[in-house]
């Protein structure tokens, strides 16, 4: 590889863990402080492997249920992603403390929700199947009170079932631009439509996914930290994408390095999801260093400064 070529690395900010992540994993870790461990843990307090793995190693036991707990004395906690009302429930019919680490701006559109519901609407949600966080919104409700929009076509079809009004809400790790043209649809469909007060798509999403767009039609490779299964890293490489970096791609724990593509590029754009740590990014780029010379040039597009506090009891 040629020694005095320069890779000219783009990395976007802001990036990475953002106040929901923040906070979730300070709830573990303040828990494991108060109660000793080991402390259980509902689903992956948030979607990276990193985080998890050194969670576990201070004490955390990550289960999917919680009849999986064989010693129920022993505190869990609800990871960022909020659970459906059914598991608390379940909680406190087994005596088990619990604590809820739910991001802040997920709980926003629970209550949005419920409250919708009570005002009589049929909720849409606009989301991904499968994805924790639908499953923690749409089981805030009776099952025939919300349905789910994944795509252009749902919406397209979707025929209301009853009298009632209709409002939405979404999911708060959505891309931007596909989520506004489903949205379009929505309106023209029911023009009476109820949209949320505020965006439920959150500030980190949007920011994170500015960055990229404003980077990446710069880059011929476009590079994103992050697990497979978080929704936010996937709607990363889906924006660099669609902003004009044809390679762009997710990088997880199994990820090689493609370091020969990487070497025939003037230069690449590198971003990281809202669940994985700057440590994630720094051995990326290190790695690129030990074979490449390499120039960083930090593109910020706003200064993120929101902090989500801690529950009280854990301080």
């Amino acid at each position: 590889m040629n020694e005095n070529k320069k890779l000219k690395i783009l990395l976007a900010a802001p990036r990475g863990f953002c106040a929901g992540v923040d906070r979730a994993i300070e709830i573990v870790k303040k828990s494991i402080k108060k109660y000793g461990a080991p402390v259980y843990v509902r689903h992956e307090i948030v979607h990276n492997k990193h985080v998890v793995d050194s969670l576990k190693k201070i004490g955390a036991i990550f289960v999917d249920e919680l009849d999986e707990i064989k010693d129920k004395t022993r505190p869990v906690i609800f990871s960022a992603h909020g659970v459906p009302k059914s598991v608390p429930k379940k909680a406190a019919e087994y005596n088990m403390q619990y604590i809820d680490a739910t991001c802040p701006l997920v709980s926003k559109v629970h209550k949005e929700a419920e409250i919708l519901h009570n005002n009589n609407y049929h909720i849409l949600l606009i989301g991904h199947r499968n994805h924790p966080e639908v499953i923690g919104t749409m089981g805030q409700l009776p099952e025939k009170a919300i349905d789910l929009i994944e795509t252009i076509d749902d919406a397209n079809f979707f025929k209301k079932k009853d009298e009632k009004n209709i409002a939405y809400v979404t999911q708060t790790t959505l891309s931007v631009d596909d989520t506004k043209n489903i949205v379009e649809i929505l309106k023209k469909k029911f023009p009476e439509i109820k949209e949320p007060v505020k965006e439920d798509i959150c500030y980190a999403t949007t920011n994170r996914q500015a960055a990229v767009k404003k980077i990446a039609k710069e880059c011929e490779m476009f590079f994103v930290l992050g697990s497979r299964n978080s929704s936010n890293s996937q709607r990363l490489v889906e924006v660099a994408t669609k902003s004009g970096c044809d390679k762009s791609e997710l990088i997880h724990t199994e990820s090689i390095l493609p370091i020969k593509k990487i070497a025939n590029c003037k230069t690449i754009g590198v971003s990281s999801g809202a669940s994985a740590p700057e440590v994630l990014v720094e051995n990326f780029i290190n790695k690129i260093k030990e074979k490449i010379n390499v120039e960083i040039k930090e593109v910020e597009i706003i200064k993120e400064n929101i902090i989500f506090k801690t529950p009280g009891k854990l301080n």
